[in-house]
């Protein structure tokens, strides 16, 4: 292959998994404008509502175990497609859907596919990285797109409520863009992946044995706790400022969308200031931050939450690509799939797991601000989590021998 046909055809992965990313997010995130329309239709409790987002969040835990071990297996580009062309399916028998229990089974689907194709994707990422740094900058310009998809989805359902269109078109509009990414995926090139012959056989097994690697379980905490911190606000944060009566009335209705733009731009951003500052330091800036906002808005209530949820978006922005790099590039390019499968269950049942703990104890104490109380706690508990990181640096041999590996690897 010519440099210039290898260089084009390495653009055209980046774009491609930027553009998944994108896709999948316009229908996760989006889940903080739905769930008062579907709380007002079937008539449904906080717990109950919060379904629709601990759903798919527990069958993509599931696939991320079940199925992560694929991406080795199979090779990057046949998980890629086959999640793919599940969740198509899955987003355009939402057109068919009239009953909760319907679309609750639908979401379950998807989040299998999104489990496949998202670790094919992350495993991915790493095969077209030179080096560690690269990974974290890739990885954070990734999440950006992803941050732009959140931006897209819960506008695209307000767009289609005020339209007084049903919000289930967003999933039509997801498929038709997964069809075209399906067709993207078939015709590039992936990079060829050398698996190491002496590895144990590639199974779920593998992928559970990463269970107990500290380094896997380690970042896979951390991220739990970002992940526990970060849904509480775009699934309960909608119905937390409904309570907001003051001054500021147009900035709790754009609340969410600003949350979002803050942690897409901080995601690009990210790219540059990792270029120039140390990743251990700005997480733990970034979690003392977060966890300030999130315990001045349990003081201060809606009042003072109107302003710094959106904020902590900002700080938000760089910690889960980052934590997610530095995880998987504790390992072998040949086991990025496993482990990525296991950063992705601790991911998953934590979006699942956070907000349903919300949702009980908002409707066990009848407020939700008693929900993010709770979240308070997880936003503490990550800034510990991250100060001790930064203070120890624990993965820091293991990160090392990584970058010289690359390094050799590129010399070879």
């Amino acid at each position: 292959m010519s440099n210039v046909h290898e260089t084009h055809n390495l653009r055209l992965i980046r774009w491609l998994t930027f553009l998944m990313f994108t896709m999948f997010a316009m229908t996760t995130d989006a889940v903080g404008v739905i769930i008062p329309e579907i709380i007002k239709d079937f008539g449904l409790s906080l717990t109950q509502a919060s379904a629709f987002h601990y759903a798919p969040m527990i069958a993509i835990a599931f696939s991320g175990i079940a199925f992560g071990f694929l991406a080795d297996k199979l090779g990057r580009k046949y998980t890629i497609l086959t999640g793919l062309g599940i969740f198509a399916v899955a987003c355009f028998l939402f057109s068919l859907g009239k009953q909760f229990e319907f679309f609750i089974a639908l979401l379950l689907i998807s989040g299998c596919a999104i489990g496949i194709f998202k670790t094919g994707a992350l495993a991915l990422i790493g095969d077209i990285s030179e080096n560690t740094h690269e990974h974290t900058r890739t990885m954070n310009t990734v999440e950006g797109f992803f941050g732009v998809g959140a931006i897209i989805g819960p506008a695209l359902v307000a767009y289609l409520l005020a339209a007084q269109v049903s919000w289930t078109y967003l999933y039509l509009v997801a498929g038709g863009i997964c069809v075209l990414l399906m067709l993207i995926a078939s015709r590039v090139q992936y990079p060829h992946t050398q698996v190491n012959e002496s590895t144990e056989k590639i199974n779920v097994r593998r992928t559970l044995t990463m269970l107990r690697n500290p380094y896997a379980t380690g970042f896979s905490l951390m991220i739990a706790l970002y992940v526990a911190t970060e849904v509480a606000i775009y699934v309960w944060m909608p119905t937390f400022l409904k309570d907001y009566n003051g001054d500021w009335q147009w900035l709790a209705t754009y609340a969410l969308t600003i949350f979002f733009v803050l942690r897409a731009g901080g995601r690009f951003l990210g790219a540059w200031i990792l270029l120039h500052c140390e990743w251990s330091l700005v997480m733990a800036i970034f979690s003392v931050a977060i966890f300030l906002c999130f315990l001045g808005s349990a003081i201060g209530g809606p009042e003072l939450a109107v302003f710094l949820f959106p904020l902590s978006g900002l700080f938000m922005s760089m910690i889960y690509p980052t934590l997610n790099s530095k995880g998987i590039s504790c390992f072998d390019k040949h086991e990025h799939g496993s482990v990525a499968g296991v950063i992705l269950f601790f991911t998953a049942v934590a979006a699942a797991l956070g907000p349903l703990l919300m949702g009980l104890t908002g409707d066990l104490l009848g407020h939700v601000k008693y929900g993010f109380y709770l979240a308070t706690g997880f936003s503490a508990l990550l800034c510990i989590a991250l100060c001790y990181n930064l203070l120890y640096n624990p993965a820091e041999a293991r990160l090392n021998r990584a970058q010289l590996s690359s390094t050799d690897e590129m010399v070879r």
